[in-house]
C-alpha cells in the first residue's frame, strides 16, 4: 500500500506533523511519499491507496477556521480522477472548529473521503492518531 502525504506549512508545524505520519506509516511497513503543496508534482499520486492533504488553521481563535489560500488554491488542481482514499489532517492553535468541513468543500465531490481526521497542536502524533493511522495499516496488511 502506498500513501501520500501532501501539506501547506506557514510555521513549520504541519511540516512537523506531516513528517510525522510519514514516519509512523513508514515504520508500520507502508510505502510513503511526502511533499509539500510548493513542490507537488502529479506523479507522486500514481499508485497512491490513500491521499492525506494536510494544512494549518487559519481564522478566529474560536470560530470562522478554514484552510488557507495557498491550500485552497493546491485543491483545485489535483486531479479529477483520483482513485486514492482523502484523508485530512491539520494543526491548529486553539480549536479545529468547522476545519474539516471547510476543507471538504474545496474538494471534488467525487473523491473517496475516509472518515479519519488527524489534528495536533505541536505536529507530534498522540495516541489517537497513531489509532487512526493503524486502521490504515490494518487494511494495508
Amino acid at each position: 500500500m502506498k500513501a501520500v502525504i501532501i501539506y501547506n506549512s506557514k510555521t513549520g508545524t504541519t511540516k512537523k506533523y506531516a513528517e510525522a505520519i510519514g514516519e509512523y506509516l513508514k515504520a508500520n511497513k507502508m510505502e510513503v511519499a511526502l511533499s509539500s503543496i510548493r513542490e507537488y508534482k502529479d506523479e507522486i499520486l500514481e499508485e497512491a491507496d490513500y491521499l492525506l492533504l494536510g494544512c494549518w488553521t487559519q481564522g478566529l481563535i474560536f470560530f470562522l477556521q478554514h484552510p488557507d489560500k495557498v491550500w485552497v488554491d493546491f485543491a483545485k488542481i489535483l486531479p479529477d480522477n483520483l482513485k486514492s482514499r482523502i484523508i485530512l489532517f491539520t494543526t491548529y492553535k486553539v480549536l479545529t472548529g468547522s476545519m474539516f468541513k471547510k476543507m471538504c468543500t474545496h474538494l471534488n465531490d467525487n473523491y473517496n473521503f475516509s472518515f479519519i481526521e488527524l489534528k495536533s497542536r505541536t505536529g507530534s502524533l498522540s495516541e489517537v492518531d497513531k489509532n487512526s493511522l493503524d486502521k490504515l495499516i490494518d487494511k494495508a496488511a
